[in-house]
């Protein structure tokens, strides 16, 4: 495995992350922002923040396994999400441990969580890019 995930002491514990992931892998992956879409683009979720949450992840997957990668591989998340305010958190986890039940996976890469006043397609609650190291 080419990511080695820490929360290194004198940091605090976070549920949804570490702190640090270390690569020691050769191929960087920069998967662009993925968002609610299913394949055909239909937007999935409309209005439900958990469930665009939970298809972006899944996206992000098909992404990573296109190239040969998998969730394991992720060195760093980034989230955005339209209108946040911290009381959508519940919802935004929901969705991610729906879609870490479906990827079969638990370690939490480093994130980034950032409001934003839209995306660019109306509709869409959240986008999610992702950066992995491959072996």
């Amino acid at each position: 495995m080419a990511i080695t995930l820490v929360n290194p002491e004198g940091l605090p514990e976070v549920d949804a992350y570490r702190q640090v992931s270390i690569a020691t892998g050769t191929r960087l992956v920069f998967v662009a922002g993925q968002v609610a879409w299913d394949a055909d683009g239909a937007t999935v979720g409309e209005g439900d923040l958990a469930a665009q949450v939970e298809q972006c992840y899944l996206n992000v997957g098909t992404a990573l396994a296109g190239v040969g990668g998998s969730f394991d591989d992720v060195a760093k998340l980034t989230v955005y999400v339209v209108d946040w305010t911290p009381d959508k958190m519940p919802q935004l986890m929901e969705g991610l441990g729906r879609a870490a039940a479906k990827l079969g996976v638990t370690a939490a890469p480093p994130a980034s969580l950032l409001g934003v006043a839209a995306l660019d397609v109306p509709g869409h609650l959240v986008e999610i890019e992702a950066t992995a190291v491959l072996g």
